[in-house]
């Protein structure tokens, strides 16, 4: 699968800029409960590095990369800073490269120069939606043709490009995420990311649904419209490198989270939704009907789990529906992820 390299590792070392640089408001945005922190201390930096550091191997192939705000959008200085402090690790050989997110609104042939003169590999543009109806009630503060722009920009000049969605905005349905997939494949990303909308306090977005005007996700709706968008970036090979926000990031406490998919392994369980439909797909095309009462699963090394499904719920599933008496999972190496074969 494209963006795969088989026995190396990839470690991102993430570097978390709060809500700087951006003087836009999302309604789903606390930046500052997102990343944790309330101020940005870049003299902390280095020793974060340094750190993360003292727990990879050399053959691993490490990334430093800057979450968690508009990184293009923060202060000039401080960005060719920070760009310059990772660049040293770089050199010394000990880093391959950086990884940064932005906003498609601050993408200009400018930031590209700037980014340019580093080892900047990858760009991760939050996309959220390319419907323009959703944006606007998101209050997200650029169009879908800025977003088209900027991806087109990022990928003329040489960059590996990851697109992030999100489900379960205002105004969303599973019909624009889909459409949103598509779009991110058509212009060119080497990779996606998927979140499910979180409702934070003291967001715009917490005050709609405690007022009615917005209804949050379940962890079961955010699961099945995951799915959908999972299964266009799987059709178009393009990898979904996670699903959800990182457990690092106060997902799981109480005092930030009002609502939404709210569920530390929505992306697991999402995982596990699209194999089932993959499954049920391939016994449908390769029984026609005559199903026998034993088969076997073949699989991706590493994917039993997300084949077989949270306690099992995607086997049972499988001998309800096809009266199937039992059924063995196996690893194949030589399938890649979400492809699958059945014997029996």
């Amino acid at each position: 699968m494209k963006g795969e390299k088989s026995g190396v590792r990839h470690i991102n070392i993430p570097i978390f800029i709060p809500h700087m640089g951006c003087p836009n408001m999302c309604v789903f945005c606390n930046q500052r409960s997102i990343s944790g922190r309330l101020s940005f201390d870049i003299s902390r930096v280095e020793a974060e590095i340094e750190t993360s550091l003292s727990t990879v191997s050399l053959e691993d192939e490490v990334e430093i990369a800057f979450f968690g705000g508009s990184f293009t959008g923060i202060d000039r200085k401080l960005m060719i800073d920070l760009l310059s402090l990772a660049q040293k690790y770089v050199d010394e050989g000990r880093v391959k490269s950086i990884r940064l997110s932005t906003r498609p609104d601050y993408i200009s042939d400018e930031i590209l120069d700037i980014l340019s003169q580093f080892a900047v590999k990858t760009i991760e543009l939050g996309l959220q939606s390319m419907d323009n109806e959703v944006l606007l009630a998101s209050k997200r503060g650029h169009d879908s043709l800025q977003a088209e722009k900027a991806c087109e920009m990022i990928k003329k000049r040489g960059f590996s490009l990851i697109g992030q969605m999100m489900i379960g905005l205002p105004q969303s349905s599973v019909e624009k995420e889909v459409y949103t997939a598509r779009k991110i494949c058509e212009m060119g990303a080497d990779g996606a990311r998927i979140y499910p909308t979180v409702v934070f306090y003291d967001t715009e977005l917490c005050a709609m649904m405690q007022d009615g005007k917005y209804t949050a996700l379940t962890n079961g709706e955010a699961v099945e419209r995951t799915k959908e968008a999972l299964k266009i970036f799987v059709e178009n090979d393009v990898p979904c490198i996670r699903v959800g926000l990182q457990s690092g990031e106060n997902l799981s406490d109480e005092t930030c989270v009002a609502g939404g998919a709210n569920h530390s392994a929505i992306g697991e369980l999402s995982m596990s939704a699209l194999y089932l439909d993959k499954i049920c797909e391939e016994i449908d095309n390769k029984f026609e009907g005559q199903i026998p009462e034993n088969i076997v699963i073949y699989c991706p090394r590493g994917e039993i789990s997300k084949t077989v499904g949270q306690k099992r719920k995607n086997i049972e599933k499988i001998c309800q529906k096809y009266q199937i008496k039992r059924v063995k999972v196996l690893e194949k190496d030589e399938l890649l992820r979400y492809n699958i074969i059945i014997t029996y």
